[in-house]
């Protein structure tokens, strides 16, 4: 096999990944933690062995999932941190992007976060765990970085910056769900309490000299 026919192959196969992903996600929009590999590939117009040779099993789909969602919301919380505004705009803006997201596709979130108690049938053994906390973790990390380049913290800066990261993450994560569940106010307000918790030493640091600041 030439290397045009692997390319054309691969093309294929990564066209056909993605249209899968599409079926799984209407799927998940529709019924959410109870998504199961049955309606997913129905869904998809195809049996679930074939299913799972393109994904291993439901933790591989819920993987490649996470992955898709996860990308599409960091980006969207990068150009919110790059937005041409003072910095407790940014900070707001932030914090308003991660829960317009979860507001906006509220089964995809408990898909990802809260699978249905013992698994949809047939997929019960679906250990959450392993795949959501990562999920997290990456967001933690990736939030980390862009603090560390754009705020000078001072000595200890690139730990202290991962602290932050992480905490930020947790915050948001830990308020989105609850609020979610229970909407005891409005965005907007959630927004504002949570940037005010955060605007104490994050106010009183400089930026870095030549950077775009945070």
């Amino acid at each position: 096999m030439d290397t045009t026919q692997r390319t054309d192959q691969q093309r294929s196969a990564d066209r056909r990944r993605r249209e899968l992903l599409e079926a799984a996600d209407r799927v998940v929009l529709r019924d959410g933690p109870g998504a199961s590999m049955n309606a997913i590939a129905a869904e998809a117009g195809i049996t679930k062995p074939i299913l799972y040779r393109h994904f291993g099993d439901k933790g591989g789909l819920y993987a490649a999932l996470a992955k898709r969602h996860t990308d599409a919301l960091l980006e969207a919380l990068r150009a919110a941190l790059d937005a041409p505004a003072e910095r407790r705009e940014r900070v707001e803006a932030t914090l308003d992007t991660y829960l317009a997201a979860i507001e906006a596709r509220p089964q995809v979130y408990r898909f990802l976060m809260h699978p249905s108690e013992g698994g949809p049938q047939g997929d019960q053994g679906f250990d959450i765990g392993l795949y959501s906390a990562p999920v997290l973790r990456r967001m933690g990390e990736e939030l980390g970085k862009v603090i560390e380049e754009r705020v000078d913290l001072g000595p200890g800066s690139q730990q202290l910056a991962r602290v932050w990261g992480h905490g930020i993450v947790g915050m948001m994560h830990a308020a989105g769900d609850w609020w979610l569940g229970e909407r005891p106010c409005s965005r907007a307000e959630l927004v504002r309490s949570l940037a005010d918790l955060l605007w104490g030493r994050l106010a009183a640091a400089g930026d870095r000299v030549g950077g775009p600041g945070f």
